[in-house]
């Protein structure tokens, strides 16, 4: 129903950082970033009303420029990793920007979509939108053709909040586009998430090596820690004796940071639901909506960065909050029988994700 804008920052070579909120009519808030489309703030109502924040993030650009994690931005062009940052296309082989602390690419590269400037047009409607448009240059983190992408964010009346991503490309590509947003149903400062109830329509999972790159096998959850599809606590499971709950764990015991996988997804499909939140405490729910063939689940296992609070000064601390981020399979693009990840000329990459909130 409202869109405003405000000045949020200045870049070290002087390019403004604008904030976006967008409101829609039952009062829903987002406020959201041209830098890295970053979505600040999120705030929905509990069975009682009342409105709170659900959403990691910072008080400061200065955070969000030299904070670590991907706080609630834009992923892109790859989401996720890919082995040594290395794939061949077309008899081209291909390097990108590789971590130095795994030798994998990761989320993108040096610097992704999460720390890009885009172009951004509002649409003050009954439900508002906001347009966020790049032009990735062929040779951009070492990926090829010259990508255009629109990163469309709507507020709906039914409290959802709906991404889409629409991209095309010149030349033969890969791409793999998510959304990097921090939950915590009852709140980004109301601790724990493994109260949280979840829900997955995934029969299989992907183990992963020791830097989190999937190890080629799809895996059938039935009988482990990764069998979401009877709605159960995130920590039911979580510190379960599982080599691959063990190497997600980060600065814990165990945690997940994997891939679920769902029956079909396809680009232009409609959305459909594939899972679901909720939290006992503030009554909140969150259905998944998506088009996208798998989810990413991340229960912020790594979040430990003492030297960046969260707004109001709230410390960090693993396992406080969590992603759904749905995408193509990691290192798809080397792994025989993983999800197809290519974009060639004259085809559209058009997927849509919508987190949905209510409250019972």
């Amino acid at each position: 129903m409202s869109i405003t804008k405000e000045l949020y920052g200045k870049l070290s070579d002087g390019r403004e950082v604008y904030r976006y909120t967008l409101v829609n009519k039952n009062g829903m808030t987002i406020k959201v970033l041209n830098y890295g489309g970053i979505v600040t703030e999120l705030w929905t109502p509990d069975r009682k009303g009342g409105f709170t924040d659900l959403i990691g993030g910072f008080d400061s650009l200065d955070s969000y420029l030299n904070a670590d994690g991907y706080q609630g931005a834009v992923i892109g062009r790859w989401a996720n990793r890919i082995t040594k940052g290395q794939f061949t296309l077309d008899g081209e082989n291909y390097q990108l920007y590789t971590t130095a602390s795994t030798g994998n690419h990761c989320h993108g590269g040096k610097a992704g979509f999460n720390q890009k400037i885009f172009d951004v047009e509002t649409v003050d409607a009954e439900e508002p939108v906001i347009k966020l448009h790049i032009l990735s240059p062929d040779g951009d983190e070492g990926f090829p053709g010259n990508l255009d992408l629109t990163v469309t964010y709507t507020l709906t009346n039914q409290n959802g909040w709906v991404i889409n991503y629409y991209a095309t490309t010149d030349k033969a590509t890969i791409i793999n586009m998510t959304h990097h947003a921090y939950f915590n149903l009852a709140g980004y400062a109301a601790g724990s998430i493994r109260p949280t109830v979840l829900q997955l329509d995934a029969d299989t999972y992907l183990p992963t090596d020791a830097n989190l790159v999937p190890t080629g096998e799809i895996k059938s959850v039935e009988g482990t820690p990764f069998d979401f599809r009877v709605a159960k606590p995130i920590g039911q499971d979580i510190d379960a004796d599982c080599d691959d709950l063990h190497k997600a764990g980060g600065a814990t015991n165990g945690g997940y940071d994997h891939c679920f996988n769902f029956a079909g997804g396809k680009s232009g499909e409609p959305a459909v639901k594939r899972g679901e939140a909720y939290d006992e405490r503030s009554g909140r729910v969150l259905e998944l909506y998506t088009n996208s063939p798998c989810v990413q689940l991340y229960t912020g296992n790594f979040i430990n960065n003492k030297k960046f609070p969260y707004k109001g000064g709230y410390e960090q601390h693993p396992q406080i909050l969590f992603c759904l981020e749905t995408q193509f399979m990691p290192d798809s693009i080397n792994k025989e029988g993983f999800t197809p990840c290519v974009l060639r000329p004259g085809e559209v990459y058009d997927y849509t994700t919508e987190y949905r909130f209510s409250a019972k």
